[in-house]
């Protein structure tokens, strides 16, 4: 199993990989695969190409969780389990990971006898916590994207803010006039834009904050 590292506020749990994991209750069998997204449209291409792998399973159930915090985003799904029995245990596993952009699907096949709405929940649960764990989890700064525009003469300035790697350079261009990407901690924004205030240098969110 590999180990999980503690991220503070101003950091994002992510998966460190993709993770699998199985649980087998009654002959049923709960395949668990955990994966690394970034916005729910992957979600949705992940769980497509799941769905024809395993066409003949009895149930495709699965959770998703885009960033953290108040701006996060989700969905679960039961897929024809008893409500609440299979992408509720899901989501509540990835919640209780404390992971963000992950998503969890559990592929049942059902060994002809009834689990019960508990032994249904705590199997999906558990197969979904099999899988977080073997993918790991990692912590990532979020960050935000600022594109400074500066004349020659100013160019100088504005890349001494640079300072990996709370603020780092992605890009520039040179056409007609420079123009810095730079990619900063969320938690420094403000820092930033300060600084780019008092050098009076011009400079625009692409994500409209």
């Amino acid at each position: 199993m590999k180990k999980h590292s503690q991220a503070p506020a101003e950091e994002l749990q992510v998966l460190a990989g993709p993770g699998r994991g199985e649980v087998r209750e009654r002959a049923s069998r709960f395949l668990a695969f955990a994966r690394p997204i970034s916005s729910a449209e992957e979600a949705a291409a992940i769980l497509a190409d799941l769905k024809r792998r395993y066409h003949d399973a009895t149930h495709v159930a699965y959770a998703w969780k885009v960033g953290a915090g108040r701006s996060s985003a989700g969905r679960s799904s039961d897929a024809g389990e008893p409500a609440g029995t299979a992408g509720k245990p899901i989501a509540e596993a990835i919640s209780s990971a404390g992971v963000g952009d992950a998503l969890v699907t559990v592929v049942r096949y059902f060994g002809g006898t009834k689990l019960g709405t508990g032994g249904l929940a705590r199997a999906y649960r558990a197969a979904a916590q099999r899988a977080i764990a073997d993918a790991g989890l990692m912590a990532v700064h979020r960050t935000t994207r600022v594109l400074v525009t500066c004349s020659y003469e100013s160019l100088g300035a504005a890349r001494r803010l640079v300072r990996p790697p709370e603020v780092t350079l992605a890009g520039e261009s040179f056409d007609p006039r420079p123009v810095l990407a730079l990619e900063v901690f969320t938690s420094r924004l403000p820092e930033l834009l300060a600084s780019l205030d008092d050098a009076r240098l011009t400079y625009e969110l692409p994500g409209g904050g």
